[in-house]
Parts: structure tokens; sequence; C-alpha cells
């Protein structure tokens, strides 16, 4: 069985999905379900985590087989993060779930992008760390950025494909690779999820290609024409991407080469 771990964690499906945005909970669960995913993630701000009928999302997901991973979206300070951190670890520790000590941190700069704070998640990872979290941070793509949030004590580091819910995919490979290098560098089975900005199933596969340890995803589902179907093709494009990093691609060549060699091969010259 493929298996990484994130602190205490041990993760057995390399494919995160979230819990939003979906048309109604039948469909959730059933996209939830298709994907094959061990790790739902849930938003803990009350006003994304209670429906228009005040039912709470956590009614509609078997807490026996997900683990909940909460996240602070919506919170764009350091303050604010901390605070909902500490009100989903409260919620899941009522629930059981033992998701309660881990938490994907999100400080968001402005509304527009949605892009990390570099300071505001800095600053509240390592209060969470303090307050003994396992904090995986959400993070922008640049490498320098993703390496001060590991020294700041994170589990794991979140660089974002591109910005949440455009269905771009991994814009920058390039920047990604750096982050994955260097967020790996003396430390191989340090856990890196690409978060973000996913669209279909080729930006899962291209996001594991490039070495991430998993990938987190959640409106390329819930707003796909039909999010169960989009749901299986993630979780298929996640374990080919996953197996063609293993395999090891051919080097990229400026020309041809052909398959069968030239040198040797007998010419047919007609009337001979």
């Amino acid at each position: 069985m493929d298996v990484f771990r994130i602190g205490s964690f041990e993760i057995r499906n390399r494919l995160f999905v979230g819990t939003g945005k979906y048309s109604s909970y039948d469909v959730m669960r059933a996209a939830l379900e298709a994907s094959g995913c061990q790790v739902v993630t849930v938003a803990v701000r009350r006003e994304r985590l209670m429906d228009k009928e005040g039912r709470s999302l956590l009614e509609f997901l078997d807490l026996s087989k997900y683990v909940i991973l909460p996240n602070t979206a919506g919170c764009f300070t350091a303050e604010d993060a901390i605070r909902v951190s500490l009100l989903g670890r409260e919620l899941l520790e009522k629930q059981k779930n033992p998701g309660a000590n881990w938490v994907k941190l999100e400080v968001l700069g402005d509304k527009k992008t949605l892009l990390p704070d570099p300071v505001g998640t800095l600053e509240a990872t390592r209060e969470l760390v303090k307050e003994g979290f396992t904090v995986l941070a959400y993070s922008s793509d640049d490498p320098r950025s993703a390496v001060r949030i590991k020294e700041a004590g994170a589990a794991s580091v979140m660089p974002a494909g591109s910005p949440i819910g455009s269905g771009l995919g991994v814009l920058n490979q390039h920047s990604i690779s750096l982050c994955l290098e260097l967020l790996k560098e003396g430390d191989p089975s340090y856990p890196v999820i690409v978060d973000a900005g996913v669209g279909t199933a080729s930006d899962v596969t291209i996001a594991m290609e490039l070495g991430a340890d998993g990938v987190l995803l959640n409106t390329g589902i819930a707003h796909a024409k039909d999010p169960v179907k989009m749901a299986q093709a993630m979780r298929h494009g996640l374990e080919a991407g996953r197996l063609a990093y293993e395999a090891g691609r051919i080097g990229k060549k400026r020309y041809a080469t052909a398959s069968s060699p030239f040198e040797g091969v007998i010419s047919y010259i007609p009337g001979e």
C-alpha cells in the first residue's frame, strides 16, 4: 500500500477532497465516494459549515470512514485563523474524529486573488505549532516562502498550482519543482501537497508527475458538469501521475530519436 505520513497521520490515499460548493449533500457524498479519498477538508467557519436550514455538513459525512481535515478558509488574519483552528479542534474532539489535532491553514491576502498572506501565514503557523497542531499550510508557489513556512514548523507545505477555484491547473511547473526540491532537501520524506487551481484530471497527473506527495482540490470536482464522473477521473489521474513519477520519465531532447536503429537495416531494392 502506498502510504505516507504527515506528522502523526498515516495517509493511505494521496487525493485530498474538499466538501464545499456542491449542489447538494447527496452529490457531495457520491463524489467523495467516487474519488476514493481518505481525507476530506471541511471549512470551520459557521457560515460555511452550516446550511440555510441549520444543518451541519458533518451530519452528511461518514466520520468512521473519513478523516476530517479542518481548514481556515475565509480567514484574512493570523488571529482569525488561529481562533477558527481552535474551534475546529474543539468541534472534532466532540465527534471523536482523529482530525481534531491537525489543520489546513489558510491566511488569505485579499478577496480578489485569494492568494496567501505570507506574513500572516508565518505568524499563524508558529502559534498553532505551539498549540500542538499539525499544520498543513497553504502557500504560494514561491520557493523561498515555502521554505520559510517549513522552518516555522509546518508539517506540510501546500503550494498553489494556481489561484483557488480558477481551474487553471499547475501554471508554473518550474516553481512547483523548485518548491519540491528545496522543501525536501535533506528530508526526502517531507510531505508537499499541491493545493488549489485544479480543473481536470490532467492537472492532477502533472502535479504528481512533478513529485508532489498529494493533491488537494474541491472546485474542479464540485463544479464539474458531472461531479461524480470527475471525481473518478481525478482519482485515476492521481494514480497515473504517481506511477509515472515512480517509473521515471525519459529525458527531453531537442531532436527526434528513432525507435528502431538505422544501422544494420537491410534495404530492399526492387528487381534484385
